[in-house]
């Protein structure tokens, strides 16, 4: 005799491996997405780590040329404030402003004004449209028109031709200054430009790529000497490395709305995420069809379900739907019984009436029965339910 194991017990409540295998694939994603984002922060973690900084021995530091201006007598002095740097500057002294871009429209101002009254010179590297025509005006500068970076001078400056070439390759600039040095031109437009003040004394040295200054490429042609000859005219260099900390870059501006302070592209970049949230919901609901009825893993019979629900009426003490459902159940029995079709069931004015002259009773009590209100407790609830089943065995009787 073999006897048949009874059915796995089933949840509807989601079991640990339904989660994993659901999921596993976002959860994939987020962890190569994250491993990704630390590869990338590992190998560009000292990629540009003390970048023109004369104190830094990394490649892309400048501590190279700050000791061969030493050896030459020049002495340099590093400053990361607007204020420290219009106040080092004078006719002895050559100011070098690393990053010009990273200036406010009025630091750049300031600054100006202050290379104007140095009567000294002043050396901007890879200054771009944001600053160029601020910090020299009669200056537009261009995108750099290929990866060429060594270029000759073509040109009378002297440091230009002492040097000879030189990696200045990069942002590539026009001036209207008719008695302006222009050198190592790329598709005739100047990479380096030298810029005389209108006084006579001092100029300004507008400089398309930074290559010349960082420890690596020191080495490389005319890169020193042309360093050297830049920032050496002068017995002291002031270093000027712009900081976000300056308490001068947040100066005192209009209130703005919160819109206003959003960047110009965030309209069509709201307007692209509800494009795409369209699409996939599209996407999504073109896949739903018509319901397919699937076999379940076990038999349930009919019995337990209508035990299962009733129990959950009484856990959430819900009498009156309890008694709805018995009600609007009966009357669907009832109604062909009495020859009214199946739409008008629940219409107490062709019911009732239908049931009175069928049973010969009071059409009060059928309303009531029928279409009452819902019992006041468990034990009318039960009685209810008795009285719907002897009503229909009575419609039902011979």
């Amino acid at each position: 005799m073999t006897t048949e194991a009874p059915p796995a017990p089933t949840s509807a409540s989601p079991t640990a491996r339904h989660l994993w295998t659901r999921g596993r694939g976002i959860a994939l994603a987020c962890v190569l997405l994250l491993a990704g984002a630390a590869v990338l922060a590992v190998l560009r973690s000292d990629a540009r780590h003390g970048a023109l900084d004369p104190r830094s021995p990394d490649p892309y530091g400048s501590r190279a040329v700050a000791e061969l201006l030493a050896h030459h007598g020049v002495s340099t002095r590093v400053v990361t404030t607007l204020a420290e740097a219009r106040t080092a500057t004078g006719p002895d002294t050559t100011l070098l402003v690393a990053a010009p871009d990273l200036l406010t429209e009025p630091q750049q101002a300031q600054l100006h004004t202050a290379m104007d009254d140095s009567a000294g010179r002043t050396v901007l590297i890879a200054p771009g449209s944001h600053s160029v025509r601020t910090l020299a005006p009669g200056v537009t500068a261009a995108l750099a028109a290929s990866r060429t970076s060594t270029l000759s001078p073509q040109c009378a400056l002297p440091a230009a031709r002492s040097a000879g070439t030189a990696d200045t390759g990069g942002i590539r600039y026009t001036t209207t200054h008719r008695d302006a040095d222009k050198c190592y031109p790329s598709n005739r437009l100047a990479t380096l430009l030298r810029i005389p003040a209108p006084s006579g004394d001092g100029d300004t040295v507008v400089l398309g790529a930074p290559d010349i200054l960082h420890n690596d490429r020191l080495d490389e042609h005319g890169n020193a000497s042309l360093a050297l000859q830049l920032l050496g005219s002068r017995p002291h260099l002031v270093w000027y490395l712009p900081s976000l900390s300056d308490t001068s870059a947040t100066g005192p501006q209009d209130d703005k709305s919160l819109f206003e302070l959003l960047p110009s592209g965030w309209l069509w970049g709201t307007l692209q995420l509800f494009v795409a949230a369209a699409l996939a919901a599209f996407w999504r609901a073109r896949r739903l069809g018509p319901l397919v009825p699937e076999r379940l893993p076990v038999a349930i019979r009919a019995s337990e379900t209508v035990e299962g629900r009733a129990r959950l009426y009484r856990k959430a003490d819900a009498r009156d739907r309890a008694a709805t459902a018995l009600r609007s159940t009966t009357r669907t029995r009832l109604a062909p019984l009495v020859g009214i079709p199946t739409a008008q069931a629940h219409t107490p004015e062709a019911l009732v009436p239908a049931l009175s002259a069928h049973l010969h009773g009071d059409r009060q009590a059928l309303h009531t029965l029928l279409f009452g209100p819902p019992p006041a407790d468990d034990t009318a609830l039960t009685g209810l339910a008795d009285r719907l089943d002897a009503l229909e065995r009575e419609v039902r009787r011979p």
